[in-house]
């Protein structure tokens, strides 16, 4: 109950937030950057996580049902695990492509993309070290069992397990960070592979809202200056 009055409290501090800013590049500290921050900590192309940011928690995805070797802040496992099991019921198969991703890690990612799209279209397409979702170890890249890599289908939001997630996901307190149609809102290009996980009741609010993920946390934390 606690949490559902906080969030009705953060509901009525949206009126007064602060504009959301535009899209630009720079290196700012997140100003929510604990560990136990992880359902509020906005991270974009501006905001970022420092290089020692790092979960003491991460377990293998293994524990939810996902093979692939991939870890997970230990919170997410529950409903990680509810959200496969709730897919397979309605005939679906879902794998992992990515999770946690070290801050080492996402520099050789953004640097592969760079080598294989160029510098721009890289920056819209991957986050730079520090700026990218998954070194919070909450963010998940899912694929079609069995399939290739997501972002190597035509859209993959509109196969049956992309279509499953987005009417789904929330329910189960994932959020899909990179909408279509919404860049100049998220900063980054459409990716119906990529959810965060905040917690059910942050999901119910941010679906409720009908805002992205970053609009949300923008007013969020805005809503508390």
């Amino acid at each position: 109950m606690a949490k559902l009055a906080q969030l009705l409290l953060f509901a009525c501090a949206f009126a007064l937030a602060a504009p959301l800013p535009p899209c630009a590049y720079g290196d700012v500290r997140t100003p929510l950057s604990d560990l136990d921050d992880w359902p509020y900590t906005l991270l974009d192309t501006t905001y970022r996580l420092p290089e020692s940011y790092a979960p003491n928690d991460l377990v293998s995805a293994e524990l939810a049902g996902f093979a692939g070797g991939f870890l997970v802040r230990e919170l997410v496992i529950d409903d990680l695990r509810a959200l496969r099991e709730a897919a397979e019921a309605d005939g679906l198969a879902l794998e992992l492509t990515s999770a946690y991703r070290s801050y080492g890690y996402q520099e050789r990612t953004f640097a592969y993309w760079v080598a294989r799209e160029g510098l721009e279209a890289a920056l819209r397409s991957s986050a730079r070290a520090g700026h990218s979702e998954h070194q919070l170890g909450t963010a998940l890249d899912f694929r079609s069992a069995g399939g290739p890599d997501p972002w190597d289908v035509s859209d993959w939001g509109e196969t049956p397990e992309g279509r499953w997630l987005a009417e789904n996901a929330h329910r189960f307190g994932f959020v899909m960070s990179y909408p279509a149609g919404q860049e100049e809102l998220t900063c980054y290009i459409y990716e119906p592979w990529h959810y965060r996980y905040v917690g059910r009741e942050v999901a119910r609010a941010v679906t409720e809202s009908g805002l992205t993920l970053r609009e949300w946390l923008w007013r969020r934390g805005s809503g508390e200056r």
